[in-house]
């Protein structure tokens, strides 16, 4: 009898990636497809779903063929998708517009009208997430006021994975980790909260109806195997959300295990039986793909997305450099970097290039350079960028600490988590051992795959994670620069405090 496959995409910001993994775990083969990222305006920040779905078919039919396996060999494709994303769709699944993706900030008004209707803390107690213009709730209200005949039209409104997954079986649905980045789902009983809807004047028929991650939501048809390279009648998992996949694909299946997540967006996240509330609402829970556990998580807007701006705007001379080595613009950064003395000789950097989530939620923070003078170099540019990165994440670990969360150790993944020289800053700014596993920028995919595995009955449960998912490095925090960046780390916070008044008139004007 020939092996069967578990079949994952990752339908991410800057493209798809579809993997392939044996019932053993092991990585056998990816493909990845790109697609473009609009941005309209400041803050705004849209795709189009049909590259989602051009994606999906295009690196299926390529991963299959890398792989050197049969359509038949694939016992279930399940997801993991990028998350508070805002699409409308008719009855047939058409878009009715481009998605509003989770980097997008265009809905402050809406999320103040929101916090008007009610109080924002009952709201992070029913949904585990503040009121904030990152989520859903306040994009889905702003499609209302802005594009009337367009919400009129809508007959549900979709995450990413949500609709490849429509466009694969013909049902709209969702999974409870996605559901609960919305501001509307009851994360307790795993419901639409009617008290929220009510109060953002959200109709309950426009959401799709919430499932267990491992849930097999329907077939692939035959229409889209054709376009997809599968057979029909292959199970499709629904799979879940990035971050919450990430969580299961770094290995965090049980309470009392952390991990960092470092991409174009970052995370600090955890896992616990019960969903603890931040009282200070810096930090949120999303529902961890298995059903019993949550996932207390902190999430910066900009960490990689600020080194990727550093490389378009001001490293020409790096990535001139690693187009004729042949390397990554990012690997002759690092290299850079690491010339700098630890503290970049006092320059500190503020990450906040889209705004920020945790630990403030302030869509209108910028991003800075204090401390700068003419002695600093490119060298210093780049590494004060990772540092701000990196003291960004600490205080969103703090948070986390703050409320409960026990961490004496951090596993990385994502694909920040290959440069050596973050993953030591980390450790450094951080005070804590960094472990970095086997799979870093397959780690959400495999996360998706296990919660296929379960759904088809492959795995018995998610604690099959713990055998898959093997460390190879850590990285231990340095005596010497505990006490250098100790005293940047709190400018670092007080300095961002000062400047909230000049980030609003900047926004005034």
């Amino acid at each position: 009898m020939s092996e069967s496959y578990l079949l994952s995409h990752d339908v991410g910001t800057t493209g798809n990636k579809a993997t392939l993994y044996s019932e053993k775990g092991e990585l056998l083969a990816s493909s990845t497809y790109g697609y473009p990222t609009r941005y309209p305006k400041a803050s705004w920040a849209e795709q189009d779903p049909l590259n989602w779905w051009k994606g999906v078919c295009e690196s299926t039919k390529r991963l299959l063929e890398i792989a050197r396996i049969s359509p038949g060999d694939v016992a279930c494709m399940s997801f993991s998708g990028q998350m508070m994303g805002c699409l409308p769709v008719d009855k047939n699944g058409n878009h009715l517009r481009s998605s509003i993706i989770w980097a997008d900030n265009r809905a402050v008004d809406e999320a103040r009208a929101f916090e008007r209707a009610i109080p924002t803390d009952k709201v992070y107690r029913i949904t585990g997430t503040p009121i904030t213009a990152n989520y859903p709730a306040a994009k889905i209200m702003w499609v209302r006021n802005n594009q009337p005949e367009i919400y009129k039209k809508t007959y549900k409104f979709l995450q990413a994975k949500d609709y490849v997954a429509y466009r694969l079986t013909g049902k709209f649905a969702t999974d409870y980790s996605d559901a609960s980045t919305t501001n509307l789902l009851d994360i307790v009983h795993k419901i639409w909260c009617s008290e929220i809807l009510d109060a953002t004047g959200i109709e309950v028929e426009k959401l799709p109806d919430p499932y267990p991650s491992t849930t097999i939501i329907g077939k692939v048809s035959q229409e889209a195997a054709r376009q997809v390279g599968l057979l029909s009648g292959s199970p499709v998992v629904i799979g879940g959300g990035d971050g919450s996949c990430a969580t299961v694909g770094a290995g965090v299946v049980k309470q009392g295990l952390s991990y960092m997540y470092l991409g174009s967006s970052s995370w600090v996240a955890s896992a616990t039986k019960e969903p603890l509330f931040d009282q200070k609402a810096r930090t949120f829970i999303v529902c961890h793909l298995d059903s019993e556990l949550y996932t207390p998580i902190g999430t910066m807007q900009t960490a990689g997305g600020s080194y990727e701006w550093l490389k378009d705007a001001v490293c020409l001379t790096e990535t001139q450099a690693a187009k004729r080595v042949g390397v990554s613009a990012y690997q002759i950064m690092d290299l850079k970097a690491e010339t700098a003395r630890p503290g970049a000789d006092n320059l500190i950097f503020l990450p906040y290039l889209m705004g920020e989530r945790s630990p403030y939620w302030n869509p209108r923070a910028k991003g800075a350079f204090i401390g700068l003078n003419k002695t600093h170099k490119r060298e210093h540019l780049i590494r004060a960028v990772l540092e701000g990165v990196a003291y960004n994440l600490r205080a969103i670990m703090e948070a986390l600490q703050e409320e409960g969360v026990r961490i004496d150790e951090v596993r990385l993944i994502g694909g920040g988590a290959k440069s050596w020289v973050l993953r030591q800053i980390l450790a450094d700014v951080c005070d804590k051992p960094l472990l970095r596993p086997l799979l870093l920028e397959e780690a959400t995919s495999l996360g998706a795959a296990i919660a296929g595995g379960v759904g088809i009955g492959m795995f018995q449960d998610f604690s099959v994670a713990e055998k898959l998912v093997r460390i190879t490095a850590t990285n231990y925090p340095r005596p010497e620069t505990r006490e250098r960046y100790e005293n940047l780390y709190f400018i670092f916070k007080d300095a961002y405090h000062a400047l909230v008044p000049i980030f609003e008139r900047i926004a005034s004007l």
